[in-house]
């Protein structure tokens, strides 16, 4: 088994400070669901204790690797390292039954091409219609995926028109330029949402900054890299730098929290290789999330209203990947007109973590209904959060509750505010 894996392991104390900060362990209730008790069945697994069987592998799996338990832990456990490793090795082995690898790596593969996904979407709407069932997966796919035959798997809503967004390849500063910053118009945020993309690039330049977007640019790795697929994460990795390989860069500006929380341990995770690893660990340093890099930068407070109730969800890899929770909230707190009210266990996770939601739907919908009960408690209009899948899910789960609540990423809003006194500007000029 992975050394790595290994020797993080053995920093875990087992003092229990990580077991309510779990939200699987919090529903469950059950030991083998908590961080100390999935890595004691790791590490049990490698020292030969137990072998590596379809109980064992099921706790593993039912992690969302959420790295809540990183922000809890007085260890300095590096949770996410040992999972990702230990899940590598378990997926370069084949210990898993081939038919649900297969479909894993196809879910996986899909996800992460535009083209892909785009054609997937259009595939699943027009079967929805012959079918009239919009709102289940095939039970042969949902079996391939979750290994269950007895289990259905809630599709997301297809959107009215599939299209896969492009952005500039160079978008100049609004005014005098400041900074040069590179983003990444990403994989499903290319296709689900373009909106928020061409958002983050109409503030960027509005607050001085030349936005680089190459075409070039693919997918960041961050889907298999948590999914076990670390090989293929490091070539996406790669073939990242290698498209901003000449790129003069004072920033690299990402509006995904799991992308950013991957991109930013670039330099660990190609730490052993020899052409690599210097340019990961420089480019991994120039990485900021939108929110932490406005606030760094001093944006320009907007004139312009937003006139709303928002509640602000913590997107994991966000709060806990990357320790960032009071840029998004300053940046929104500046916005007029915006009534910030607090989310209930707004740095719990939502469910959808990647794939999980597809691949332990049972799990993941609890976590969503949880979720939303407490965004109803609050009387939000508004749901503002950093991470597509996160927004996907929690619109999901409100329009399934039949609430007309929006869920925004906060740079939407931003830029919402923005335009708003751009037009009020316009009638009194006119």
């Amino acid at each position: 088994m992975d050394s790595v894996a290994e020797t993080n392991a053995l920093k875990c104390i087992r003092c229990g400070f990580c077991l309510d900060a779990c939200p699987t362990f919090r529903l469950t209730g059950n030991e083998a669901d908590s961080p100390r008790g999935r890595i004691y069945l790791m590490r049990s697994v490698m020292e030969d204790v137990i072998p590596l069987d379809s109980g064992v592998r099921g706790h593993l799996d039912a992690c969302l690797g959420c790295r809540a338990c990183e922000t809890a832990c007085p260890s300095g456990v590096e949770y996410a390292t040992i999972l990702e490793h230990f899940r590598a090795g378990m997926e370069e082995r084949g210990d898993r039954p081939a038919p649900q690898r297969f479909a894993r790596k196809q879910l996986l593969n899909m996800l992460t091409s535009p083209a892909r996904l785009a054609a997937s979407l259009v595939g699943a709407g027009l079967m929805a219609k012959l079918t009239g069932d919009r709102k289940t997966m095939p039970p042969l796919v949902a079996e391939l995926l979750t290994g269950r035959a007895d289990i259905q798997v809630t599709l997301p809503a297809v959107p009215q028109n599939v299209a896969i967004g492009r952005l500039p390849e160079v978008s100049p500063a609004v005014g005098e330029r400041r900074y040069r910053v590179g983003v990444l118009a990403g994989c499903v945020m290319r296709v689900l949402f373009h909106e928020t993309n061409l958002a983050t690039v109409r503030v960027l330049q509005r607050n001085g900054c030349e936005v680089a977007a190459p075409k070039s640019a693919g997918c960041c790795g961050a889907l298999h890299l948590h999914s076990g697929y670390m090989a293929d994460a490091k070539q996406r990795a790669r073939a990242l730098l290698d498209a901003f390989k000449d790129a003069e860069m004072d920033a690299f500006v990402v509006n995904s929290a799991g992308c950013g929380s991957t991109m930013k341990e670039y330099g660990k995770l190609l730490s052993d290789d020899p052409v690599y690893s210097d340019r990961a660990r420089a480019f991994a340093e120039k990485v900021k999330d939108v929110s932490e890099f406005l606030v760094e930068i001093g944006f320009e407070p907007p004139c312009g209203a937003f006139e709303a109730t928002v509640a602000y969800h913590d997107a994991c890899h966000l709060a806990h990947g990357q320790k960032i929770t009071a840029a998004p909230r300053k940046l929104l707190a500046q916005i007029p007109g915006l009534k910030l009210v607090d989310l209930p266990e707004s740095d719990t996770c939502c469910g959808s973590a990647g794939i999980y939601n597809l691949t332990q739907p049972e799990m993941a919908r609890r976590l969503l209904e949880r979720k939303v009960d407490f965004i109803e408690q609050t009387g939000a209009s508004v749901v503002a959060t950093g991470n597509p899948g996160c927004l996907a899910w929690i619109q999901q789960g409100l329009a399934e509750r039949g609430r007309s609540v929006e869920v925004l990423h906060p740079v939407e809003i931003l830029d919402a505010a923005y335009k708003a006194a751009d037009q009020s500007m316009g009638q009194r000029v006119n």
